[in-house]
């Protein structure tokens, strides 16, 4: 049995920061004005308090669900800590997720009470009340009366409740996880594996420290976005800004001035594209020096890695860091330390690019099912390409019978205080992914180098084999496609096929700046269907794949499409994960006509 480390409850990490922290900042909200006004530890701590009185008058007791239907806000954390101190577990969903999935989340879960953020959402899911036996009552966050969240808070203030500290084996949360394949699975995680979880991870970046700040930029339904920065910035008396909108992240970022960013690879992708596609565009003297800046920096560590130095090299990566570097730290906010980067491998180029230009990304690895972290690369143990190294406490086996006794690599088997303790009303489900010893199976393909450093190698239930049997990971083919500067998401398929296609989303605001330099239609319906497009992204993916993978790898037709795979059209989980069994099952007839022209 682990013997957990205090504090082993998310109850006492808010409370120890409370006494700690009272007067300094915890979140931060983008206002009417423009600016972030914050709220501190301690007037969250009131609005806990009160919650969580209100929730009892309620009715709300050990054991029971609250579930919430919200983007990352105030509310949200509050509602979450106010459920923790009664014993309750807590149930998080997506604003932008299917009304089918929510109610067979609620029922799922026997949820008692939903927290929704306004009447729009309120509308969509008031008549869950009549079919959910559990679903007690309905609170609208926004919204006003009796049953708003206000008024609750307000009747919690008039009836005072100590919270409960649970032991480290009650469940805190319920994480559904995204069903690309079936329907969601309630992953059930305790209070242990969370505490443990965020406890581990911060052992890896001594640099995080009092004073801190975060973009919240990844939703805390997410369990990267949970563990890896909302209870381990709020353990530190850090501060949390929450991000407008997508669309406002280079303006937020610049206000909120984080010192850590914990988000997906594809954040960093996009800030890359886009600063080559800038620079592309400029051209001239402003591109010259950005590229002689970039190769010094990269010469200046590749030398550093061989133990060997260049007085040259030394001279001029100064010059380019105040000329070029700066600037772009500076758009990041200018104290950005580091980001840790997880949900997909990160791509080793641009990896390196943030490396030299100062701004490390530390990717890492891990699932819902533990908690999530498994590995990572430590800020001061590190290796670009991998995963990095186990945390602590928690170990890695690889099961090569999986794949075959003689490969270099297997499935990954996770043993440790982070995994799960099972799928909610899913024992079947739970059997299947457990071992007799207690560790858990991934379903990810990996190997472990001599020094214990982790690489991913593929996901064995999306590999598949080409009709000349050589095996294909899509995953990795797909990273690499989506950094051509024109494409915005892609899909790789070509099971028991002579050869890989690729569906393609392009980028169409980048595509729509090309269209215009060269007078063309800058619908996107006649952007796929225009020869001359086609062409150019299908080449640059060409080009991109080219001496990376094998040939039989590399896609050979290609299909574009107008509307992108998003989560509202169902091509996309709420985690950017591709659904590819409905990508395929909509876009079959269209896939056959490659095969057979």
């Amino acid at each position: 049995m682990y013997k957990y480390e205090k504090p082993d409850n998310l109850v006492e990490i808010l409370e120890q920061s409370i006494r700690k922290y009272p007067d300094d900042p915890l979140f931060g909200t983008k206002s009417d004005s423009g600016s972030y006004d914050w709220v501190t530890y301690k007037d969250v701590g009131i609005r806990v308090d009160n919650l969580r009185g209100g929730l009892a008058r309620l009715g709300i007791e050990r054991d029971d669900t609250v579930g919430i239907i919200a983007n990352n806000s105030i509310e949200w954390g509050i509602a979450a800590f106010a459920s923790f101190g009664l014993g309750a577990r807590y149930v998080p969903m997506y604003e932008s997720e299917l009304a089918h999935v929510w109610k067979y989340i609620v029922t799922d879960s026997a949820v008692k009470i939903l927290f929704v953020p306004n009447p729009e959402i309120y509308e969509k899911v008031k008549a869950f009340a009549d079919s959910i036996p559990s679903l007690e009552r309905i609170i609208t966050i926004n919204g006003k009366g009796e049953n708003s969240m206000e008024e609750v808070e307000k009747r919690g203030e008039e009836n005072p409740i100590p919270a409960i500290h649970p032991d480290p084996d009650d469940i805190a949360v319920l994480i559904y996880t995204s069903g690309t394949t079936g329907e969601p699975k309630g992953v059930l995680l305790s209070h242990g594996n969370l505490t443990s979880n965020s406890r581990a991870g911060l052992n890896m970046y001594p640099e995080i420290t009092e004073g801190g700040a975060s973009l919240s930029i990844l939703p805390w339904a997410h369990s990267l976005g949970q563990t890896a920065e909302f209870y381990s910035i709020i353990s530190i008396g850090g501060a949390i800004g929450i991000m407008e909108r997508v669309e406002t992240i280079a303006e937020d970022l610049a206000l909120v001035r984080p010192t850590w960013l914990i988000a997906v690879p594809r954040v960093f992708n996009k800030i890359y594209d886009g600063l080559w596609a800038r620079m592309n565009e400029r051209g001239g003297l402003a591109r010259k020096i950005f590229v002689t800046g970039v190769e010094s920096a990269r010469k200046k560590r590749e030398l550093a890695e061989r133990g060997r130095s260049c007085l040259f090299t030394n001279l001029k990566v100064p010059i380019a860091d105040r000329i070029v570097f700066k600037k772009i730290r500076d758009r990041l906010g200018g104290r950005l330390m580091g980001s840790l980067t997880g949900g997909a491998a990160m791509n080793v180029e641009v990896a390196r690019f943030f490396l030299d230009i100062g701004i490390p990304l530390y990717n890492c690895y891990g699932l819902t099912e533990t908690s999530p972290a498994v590995s990572m690369n430590a800020s001061f143990d590190y290796r670009l390409g991998s995963v990095g190294k186990a945390i602590e406490d928690v170990r890695i086996s690889i099961d090569s019978s999986v794949v075959g006794e003689d490969s270099e690599d297997g499935e990954i088997i996770v043993y440790g205080p982070n995994v799960m303790k099972g799928y909610h009303n899913k024992p079947e489900e739970t059997a299947k992914v457990m071992t007799a010893d207690g560790g858990f199976r991934t379903g990810d393909r990996g190997r472990l180098d001599e020094d214990g450093f982790l690489y991913l190698t593929g996901r064995i239930k999306e590999q598949y084999k080409l009709e000349n049997g050589k095996f294909v990971f899509p995953a990795g083919l797909e990273e690499e496609i989506r950094l051509v500067s024109f494409v915005e998401n892609a899909m790789v398929y070509g099971d028991g096929k002579p050869y890989n296609v690729c569906l393609v989303a392009p980028d169409f605001q980048v595509l729509g700046k090309y269209a215009k330099r060269h007078n063309l239609s800058p619908d996107p319906s006649d952007l796929v269907k225009n020869k001359e497009v086609q062409d150019l992204i299908g080449n640059a993916i060409i080009d991109t794949l080219k001496g990376q993978y094998g040939d039989y790898e590399i896609p050979q037709k290609f299909i574009f499409i107008p509307e992108g795979f998003t989560t509202e059209n169902g091509f996309l989980t709420q985690t950017m994960k591709l659904k590819r069994r409905m990508i395929i099952e909509h876009y079959r007839n269209r896939i056959e006509e490659l095969y057979n022209n």
